[in-house]
């Protein structure tokens, strides 16, 4: 069976537009991480650090090989930002924890994020149905 070339040129443009979408924030990123000090790797780590995590789990969030996220976690802690921690399950690991300073910046960085943000044309609705459909498209089959 062959895929109809209307379904080709479809999925092509969406693919098109998922990756303008993701273009247009990874230099909203950009631009608001600049603000503070900041490259865009180091904001992207910032907003991904929800939590204490593992250096994997930044790497993934950030989408990333482990050494860059290394890389990038080298310079935030070298700046006071975040800490490396034992974790308390794992002795091979550590825990990455942001420190009160890297709180506050990443506070300030979230709050810049929402300005002019390149999904604030979407209802909050809109969103949440983006979210399940992109969620629906990544997951793993």
């Amino acid at each position: 069976m062959t895929t109809s070339e209307p379904q080709v040129s479809a999925e092509r443009e969406l693919c098109g537009l998922v990756n303008g979408l993701a273009q247009r924030i990874g230099e909203h990123v950009r631009v608001r991480a600049v603000k503070l000090g900041l490259t865009a790797a180091q904001g992207t780590a910032l907003r991904e650090l929800t939590g204490p995590m593992t250096m994997g789990e930044l790497a993934e969030r950030m989408s990333c090989e482990p050494s860059n996220a290394t890389f990038v976690v080298d310079k935030l802690a070298n700046q006071g930002l975040l800490e490396r921690r034992p974790h308390p399950t794992d002795r091979r690991a550590k825990l990455l924890t942001l420190t009160p300073e890297g709180v506050a910046l990443r506070d300030e960085l979230l709050e810049l994020l929402t300005q002019e943000s390149p999904l604030a044309g979407l209802t909050q609705q809109e969103q949440c149905q983006l979210h399940d459909l992109l969620q629906r498209a990544v997951a793993p089959r």
